[in-house]
């Protein structure tokens, strides 16, 4: 149930995902049409708009990469074989997720209440817009591979259908 859930709403961000490309892609050419061209004015905001975006698309990219199993890690030692050295492995990695998730939500909502009291130079909007991105991140960080750690411990058990 909870894994047709995240898996659902994992769908929903890849949909957002593909909207927030799509809208960066129109402060951006309006950046570089006004910087070579002089068909339109020299619009300043479009930068901070294309900033904006793009912190939210890293942010969201990141919790479905999370989801996916396709975030970044290094593997120091081959893949292990066996379904305890497999469980280590993986573990591992999803516990290190969850501890830097842990970091992200817990300073992160400080981040975002001292981007609370700050406006940006040009658009004039509040910076909490981007600042509230990262504890958000970090909380579905901690429970996306919380869940994948879950799924690898019934792996293990034999248990692969166990935790849907």
């Amino acid at each position: 149930m909870l894994g047709r859930l995240l898996g659902g709403f994992c769908k929903s961000l890849r949909i957002l995902l593909g909207v927030l490309m799509g809208a960066l892609a129109v402060p951006v050419a309006m950046q570089v049409i006004s910087r070579y061209t002089g068909i339109i004015p020299s619009f300043l905001w479009t930068e901070e708009l294309a900033t904006f975006l793009f912190v939210w698309i890293v942010m969201i990219g990141s919790v479905v990469a999370v989801w996916d199993g396709t975030h970044f890690d290094v593997r120091v030692i081959p893949d292990a074989r066996s379904r305890g050295l497999k469980l280590i492995q993986n573990g591992i990695v999803h516990l290190a997720i969850m501890l830097f998730g842990a970091l992200f939500l817990a300073y992160g909502f400080e981040y975002a209440e001292f981007g609370g009291k700050q406006r940006s130079v040009m658009m004039r909007a509040n910076l909490m817009i981007t600042h509230i991105s990262v504890p958000i991140a970090g909380g579905l960080w901690m429970l996306m591979s919380g869940y994948r750690l879950a799924q690898e411990i019934a792996l293990f058990r034999g248990r692969e259908g166990a935790i849907q």
